[in-house]
């Protein structure tokens, strides 16, 4: 004989109320996930980020204790940020051949803006570097995304090497302090406002009148001076 599974009210109302939580907070994941498109390529599309935030934002109703923590956005802002972060990690299919690309690009439009202060076209670099323009497209989008990922995985994927085998974390953080410190008090703001205000180029650049190019410019500077004080592969 089977015994029938009995109602559970309890149950009922545990799942009504962690479903409202993530209705209630949609909006905000939308608005994240819109934030972040702002700094990544057209070929991204938003509904996907709101997807896996969204599902992310499941997941964390099922596990979160407001008797731990009286703000769930407050709880959940960070993983539900980490989950798009992993999701555009997952697109991540460049070869290394690519990878050289990007930095080949990277290195022909620092040296360009040196003298132009503005970044060439994808025209011109393709007719430089004698590749297609479709190419150096990529190669740019994909420089895009890997800007958004923290310092440490930047390094590693342009660099082709695991940084944590190089230093430890604490180490990293002490080096790159000290090279900011050497950065102009701008510079130094830039930097602030792009990864921990988490502003786009446009808005950095409205903010301290100062050419969205210049500013990409100053973050390569960033990455570029990290390496070498590593003494990690830059070719």
């Amino acid at each position: 004989m089977q015994i029938k599974k009995q109602h559970n009210p309890y149950s009922d109302n545990i799942k009504k109320s962690q479903n409202a939580l993530v209705l209630q907070y949609l909006p905000a994941v939308r608005a994240l996930a819109y934030r972040l498109k702002e700094r990544l390529p057209t070929s991204i599309d938003v509904n996907d980020l709101i997807s896996i935030g969204t599902e992310e934002m499941i997941k964390l109703s099922r596990k979160y204790d407001k008797e731990q923590n009286d703000s769930f956005w407050g709880y959940g802002r960070q993983r539900v940020h980490g989950s798009m972060l992993d999701y555009l990690r997952s697109l991540d299919t460049m070869s290394r051949a690519d990878r050289r690309l990007i930095k080949i690009v990277d290195k022909e439009i620092e040296k360009y803006f040196s003298t132009h202060e503005e970044e060439p076209t994808s025209q011109y670099l393709s007719e430089i570097l004698e590749e297609s323009k479709e190419k150096i497209d990529c190669a740019r989008d994909g420089s895009k995304v890997i800007s958004l990922m923290p310092i440490n995985e930047q390094i590693t994927i342009l660099s082709e090497e695991n940084i944590f085998e190089a230093v430890e974390k604490d180490e990293l953080i002490d080096i790159i302090k000290e090279i900011l410190n050497k950065f102009k008090t701008r510079e130094q703001l830039i930097i602030q406002l792009y990864y921990f205000e988490e502003l786009n180029l446009k808005e950095i650049s409205a903010i301290l009148n100062i050419s969205e190019s210049r500013i990409s410019q100053i973050h390569k500077k960033l990455l570029k001076q990290i390496r070498n004080e590593l003494g990690l592969n830059d070719g």
